[in-house]
């Protein structure tokens, strides 16, 4: 059996260099090798910005791996969930591979929301920015990439509404929205209107991306923070102080996610 943790893929460097850094600690942990493949995408990511190693994409590596004869494949997932429209085309892939190839056995570990592990890290994530920026009780958005399928707007607001319960009084409110779709009522509030509400409040932010890795989306550069600073300039009163958001650290950074994976892995290991 091969073993890979597998993620959505990423054109930015520092996303398939994470995916790689979990996989090895779970190596670690497991004592038996790990690969790391993303799905998509991350083939385009010059071999020099990794090491000098070239990511391993999905399609690819299973005709590599199917040539030397593997016919049994374990993944473990790492997205927020592998459920909704991710999951459901991931599996459709890996079965017309196992067509293509000659047949494939594969299966998926537990991810890390069947683990119960997202609200704890990110209740803990928010509360490390709470400290780092002495924020007296800051609206909290959490916020998701937003997509057409109702099942993971779905999770967002369930975890969402946990996080709520988990902080208490810590915040002065939590909100779930997504980072685009506006054609899909499931996704609203888009966050740039979840953001200007509450920095019109007069609240700080503390803004909670459902996100695994730094990348196009999530990071320093990324999506999410060009529509933040966007909706703070357009909320932004000359007569007051600027308003205030701040991000947490992502999700697949936490040593947490690497924990839960492990045990996932362990429970499908017996």
């Amino acid at each position: 059996m091969t073993i890979a943790l597998i993620d959505n893929g990423s054109i930015e460097p520092a996303a398939h260099l994470n995916l790689r850094r979990v996989a090895a600690e779970l190596a670690i942990r497991r004592g038996r090798p790990i690969e790391a493949v993303s799905w998509r995408h991350s083939d385009r990511i010059e071999p020099s910005a990794l090491n000098g190693q070239p990511a391993a994409t999905l399609r690819s590596w299973l005709q590599a791996k199917s040539a030397e004869g593997e016919r049994d494949f374990l993944f473990v997932p790492f997205f927020i969930s592998a459920q909704g429209a991710i999951g459901s085309a991931l599996r459709h892939d890996l079965e017309n591979s196992a067509r293509e190839l000659g047949g494939f056995k594969f299966d998926f570990v537990a991810g890390l929301a069947e683990r119960n592990a997202i609200v704890p890290i990110v209740v803990h994530r928010i509360r490390e920015t709470i400290a780092k920026e002495s924020l007296n009780r800051p609206a909290v958005i959490v916020v998701d990439h937003g997509g057409p399928s109702p099942t993971s707007a779905t999770l967002r607001n369930e975890l969402a509404r946990r996080i709520g319960t988990e902080l208490g009084v810590e915040a002065a409110e939590v909100t779930a929205a997504s980072m685009e779709g506006e054609d899909h009522p499931h996704n609203q509030p888009l966050l740039a209107d979840a953001l200007r509400a509450a920095l019109g409040s007069g609240h700080a932010v503390v803004v909670a991306p459902l996100f695994l890795s730094p990348g196009r989306h999530a990071g320093p550069g990324g999506d999410l923070a060009v529509i933040a600073r966007e909706a703070s300039v357009s909320t932004n009163d000359p007569v007051r102080s600027p308003p205030q958001f701040h991000f947490t650290e992502l999700i697949g950074t936490h040593p947490l996610a690497v924990e839960a994976l492990a045990a996932s892995l362990t429970a499908a290991l017996k």
